[in-house]
């Protein structure tokens, strides 16, 4: 499948096909660093309450990178041991 060129929009931001912030570097503070245990705690929580526009600024990362996480730490079944630290943590 052939890569199409983001669009740059009026806001100053590039999208790519499906509508998701491509990275920039004001948004995505955290691109490229591993997760900490405490934004995956973080993620799991809120992931499924929050779009995944938001959990992307809150925790510096691009959607995409957000989408692909959830994905595996579902895969993995890590997703609910994760969102209960959250809660063990914090209530």
């Amino acid at each position: 499948m052939a890569r199409t060129v983001p669009e740059i929009c009026e806001d100053g931001l590039s999208y790519d096909s499906m509508g998701r912030i491509q990275y920039h570097p004001d948004f995505h503070f955290n691109h490229r660093k591993p997760f900490t245990q405490e934004e995956l705690a973080y993620l799991c929580k809120f992931y499924e309450v929050d779009d995944s526009r938001t959990m992307a600024f809150a925790l510096g990362k691009t959607e995409a990178t957000i989408m692909a996480k959830v994905s595996d730490l579902k895969k993995q079944g890590l997703f609910e041991y994760f969102r209960m630290r959250w809660d063990r943590q914090y209530t």
